[in-house]
């Protein structure tokens, strides 16, 4: 074979989205931090040109993420991880926690001790302790105890042509969120309106962060409205969430930062308290169980500490590799798959 440069991946999902996790053959990232890391992905163009081999295509798809395994910088910490999403590299997320929680029990990178494997992940937006439920060499069930999330502004209100005048929560997750009443774009969440959510969502977005600035006071790495996440609660009690990602698709996990976001939101009026948790659906009718561990502060404003609880499935193993001929080395995406925003790419 003549190929220039291949990286080993485990495909993982966590109920039904796809992390798959960076396992072998991944280059040196530069950075003293991972915040620091995250940053160079998304601004040099070596680590641009990473991440469009791994996520689009012909090696790629618009479904999942590619998740980045490194040494861990935190003393602390067992690994270290980056996600990969076609826009750019991303700080944080439950469901890819979760991934790469599963892919280094069961690939042995972290030993694997039964009934119960405690896990320290390293991200940009800090550390993430990860407990896993074990038996029979299988990572059963991940339970996160996530980043401090908080929030930025509440009630905000949007002007829209599309919907007239829709009002958001920006709050934050471990990357933030605009969070909006899904009846507000006069939909429901459900496999059958997903292409209509993904579309009020890259509307919703572009107009949120054209108009408005959203930073970490601590981290500056993170910044801006990474995703929109529209929310319904069900008679039970349920939270039904779709979040939607650029281009155009729709997260099928419940969502780990976006319900952290939410819980936030929740704990700023006064309808969630510690020791709270609830479940929280998909929009293919998966589910995480939140919970609220504790208060805390960032940067003197009020914050929580999220726990998400769910499931990692590993379902195969490959290596992706570049031809030093290959004249799409630098991927490409289309709108007939990637949606009518994939010629921005």
């Amino acid at each position: 074979m003549r190929w220039k440069r291949t990286i080993q991946l485990l495909d993982v999902h966590a109920e039904g989205e796809i992390g798959r996790v960076a396992i072998g053959g991944v280059p040196k990232i530069p950075g003293d931090t991972v915040a620091d890391q995250l940053a160079w992905l998304n601004s040099d163009p070596k680590g641009q040109e990473l991440r469009r081999f791994l996520c689009l295509e012909p090696r790629g798809a618009p479904i999942g993420s590619v998740n980045l395994l490194l040494p861990a910088k935190h003393p602390d910490a067992d690994a270290a991880f980056i996600i990969l999403q076609p826009d750019q590299a991303h700080a944080s997320s439950g469901s890819n926690s979760i991934c790469v929680t599963t892919a280094l029990l069961e690939a042995g990178i972290v030993e694997m001790t039964e009934p119960e494997t405690v896990v320290t992940l390293e991200t940009a937006a800090g550390l993430v302790k990860a407990v896993a439920t074990c038996r029979d060499g299988r990572c059963e069930k991940v339970k996160l105890t996530m980043v401090p999330s908080f929030v930025h502004e509440l009630d905000v209100c949007l002007q829209t042509q599309e919907w007239g005048q829709i009002t958001v929560d920006l709050c934050y997750g471990g990357v933030f969120y605009a969070l909006v009443d899904v009846g507000q774009v006069g939909l429901t969440i459900g496999k059958a309106n997903a292409a209509a959510l993904v579309r009020a969502g890259m509307v919703l977005k572009e107009r949120i962060n054209s108009q408005m600035s959203v930073v970490h006071p601590e981290i500056p790495a993170i910044s801006g409205v990474a995703y929109v996440m529209f929310r319904d609660t069900e008679a039970d009690g349920t939270v039904r969430t779709c979040t939607t990602m650029w281009p155009g698709r729709a997260d099928r996990s419940p969502c780990g930062t976006g319900n952290s976001a939410n819980l936030a939101a929740l704990y700023a009026r006064g309808k969630a308290k510690v020791g709270d948790v609830y479940p929280s659906r998909s929009i293919i009718g998966t589910q995480f169980e939140v919970g609220l561990l504790a208060e805390t502060t960032v940067a003197g404003r009020p914050a929580i500490i999220p726990t998400i609880a769910g499931r990692g499935f590993t379902f195969g193993l490959h290596q992706v590799a570049l031809d030093p001929f290959d004249p799409l080395a630098d991927g490409f995406a289309m709108t007939d798959v990637w949606g009518p925003l994939a010629g921005e790419i």
